[in-house]
């Protein structure tokens, strides 16, 4: 065994048993996910360009450290290298730890913008699915359940550091670039779907490969009953829906927010002579 696979074997730590959802180990990484949202809210709410270029930096070279790390555990097991392509990274909650990446690097302009538009509602959509319902994310092997965890809280957090800061636009016209943006990467999964066919398996990115049942919810039934094509149309329109409601409701918390009127100043007291 070389030192790389002793790492990878201590890195696979497992626990006697996965993660429960809405235990200890999951409320912790969702009160830490609200605690930096307060914090962005409070200290970046008016950030300039280089605050917001380290804040997409950060997060998503942390999401990016951390994935290399799973893509090595699911690798390595028992010092044998064995890629599992079920885990390679371009699912749909895997996209935005790429675009943030992206975005931070790109000058301003409507790629830029319908990049931030599509981390404040598909990217806040694909980080609240899985913080609110992890329903399969946790397995017993402790760093990986900390990785699904930090992922999506990262997304979440790109999310509505996009919305707060106004980097995302809070319009209904903003639904449009980030549409453009998820039609493109639908379009790649289903592409790498269809090269890679035969690699093993199970390489399904998206979970809209043709080959294979889809197990989301609704969807899944949408296909056993309809059949592909009206699958894929059915999966395009509700994530674009989805996204739709994420975008309103961040409209509506922005008008409420508007109708709390503000805290008034400190009294000054006069100092006595």
């Amino acid at each position: 065994m070389n030192l790389l696979e002793k790492i990878i074997d201590f890195l696979s730590y497992s626990l006697p048993a996965a993660p429960t959802m809405y235990g200890k180990f999951h409320l912790f990484f969702c009160l830490l996910t609200i605690l930096v949202c307060v914090f962005l809210a409070i200290k970046f709410k008016n950030s300039n360009d280089k605050q917001d270029r380290t804040i997409l930096l950060v997060c998503s070279i942390i999401m990016l450290s951390f994935e290399v790390y799973k893509q090595l555990v699911f690798t390595v097991e028992k010092d044998v290298w064995d890629y599992q392509w079920y885990v390679f990274p371009f699912q749909f909650c895997s996209v935005p730890m790429y675009v943030a990446f992206i975005t931070a690097l790109l000058k301003p302009g409507q790629v830029k913008n319908a990049l931030y538009n599509f981390l404040g509602t598909f990217g806040m959509f694909a980080g609240l699915a899985a913080m609110i319902y992890p329903d399969s994310v946790f397995i017993p092997t402790l760093g990986i359940s900390i990785q699904t965890m930090v992922h999506h809280g990262l997304i979440v957090i790109i999310g509505f550091y996009v919305l707060i800061s106004g980097r995302a636009k809070l319009t209904s016209k903003s639904l449009l670039g980030a549409s453009a943006v998820f039609l493109i990467m639908f379009a790649m999964a289903i592409s790498m779907n269809l090269l890679f066919k035969n690699v093993d398996g199970t390489f399904n990115m998206f979970f809209v490969g043709p080959y294979y049942p889809c197990h989301l919810p609704v969807l899944s039934v949408i296909q056993a009953k309809f059949g592909y094509a009206v699958f894929l149309v059915a999966y395009v329109l509700g994530f674009v829906l989805v996204a739709y409601i994420v975008l309103l409701a961040a409209m509506g918390i922005k008008k409420l927010v508007a109708l709390i009127p503000p805290i008034p100043k400190k009294m000054r007291y006069r100092k006595q002579e």
